[in-house]
């Protein structure tokens, strides 16, 4: 039994780099810039585990608001799981959110070990693989958000999540490689999308409209952005039948699944609205 102590510390903005390349490492294939965005959602939210002064274990706990968390980015170095350092690491993260409803998206195979941990199913995360490219979409009713009041996205992004987000919001809509687009309905907004480069392809997230075929026109509008042939993904919440028909027109295949667990209940969102979740690390 290694005898070396291990003890907690709060991550800097460089070790959450680390923790994207170890992200990359376990095959989630993150995107390019987003540790920047994830370390601005919540500065104190991001803790290493160390073996001495050897790293081995990362995890988040992301505060939303007051009421709400995330965790994710729970990974231990391969040649130091299962010596019980990864479970104090958890705990030591879950205090961090005492009080609050927790989320996560975890793999099927750990759900049980969740439940232990007080996590309660609520639904399935399906990714979907397809390709880029495609015609451009000629619409004038989809508008680079650029354009937009971030007031009148941010409010349309709270009708999709737990808590405001504004923070971590207004770093995703403008990181380097990415594109982000809103749709107008009856001159209002009815929905919008973010496109990021990945370690491999590009991730759709979010994809939030109503009604569908917007929805459609968004995600069409965002993989043609895409490099042509190219992986992309989605991430899509099984509790919208119309997102699993979106990508299953368009041929994407299911190449992934978590599972969406809270320690509260799940929050009463438009789920119909939700055709592709942000981010499988915070939310």
């Amino acid at each position: 039994m290694n005898q070396t102590a291990f003890s907690i510390r709060s991550m800097s903005r460089e070790d959450v780099e680390v923790a994207i390349a170890w992200a990359a490492a376990e095959g989630w294939n993150p995107g390019h810039h987003d540790a920047e965005c994830f370390y601005v959602a919540d500065p104190t939210g991001f803790w290493m585990g160390m073996l001495g002064d050897e790293s081995i274990a990362t995890i988040s706990a992301v505060k939303y608001g007051s009421s709400f968390g995330f965790l994710g980015f729970y990974i231990v170095k391969p040649e130091y799981r299962g010596q019980g350092y990864g479970i104090q690491l958890w705990n030591a993260a879950l205090h961090t959110l005492a009080g609050r409803n927790i989320g996560l998206d975890g793999v099927v195979a750990q759900q049980q070990n969740y439940q232990r941990s007080g996590f309660q199913l609520a639904y399935r995360s399906i990714r979907y693989e397809g390709v880029g490219g495609g015609e451009s979409i000629e619409d004038s009713a989809i508008v680079p958000l650029s354009r937009l009041p971030f007031t009148l996205i941010a409010n349309y992004d709270r009708l999709l999540f737990p808590c405001d987000r504004s923070q971590f919001f207004r770093c995703w809509l403008h990181q380097p490689n990415s594109a982000a687009f809103g749709i107008l309905h009856n001159n209002q907004l009815a929905g919008y999308g973010v496109l990021r480069a990945c370690h491999w392809g590009y991730k759709i997230g979010p994809l939030f409209a109503d009604p569908p075929e917007l929805a459609e026109a968004l995600f069409l509008a965002l993989k043609s952005q895409a490099t042509a042939s190219v992986p992309i993904y989605l991430d899509v919440p099984e509790l919208n039948g119309a997102a699993i028909e979106l990508a299953e027109k368009y041929k994407m295949k299911t190449v992934f699944e978590t599972a969406r667990m809270y320690t509260q209940s799940c929050p009463d969102l438009s789920y119909d609205r939700l055709f592709g979740i942000t981010t499988f690390e915070l939310g």
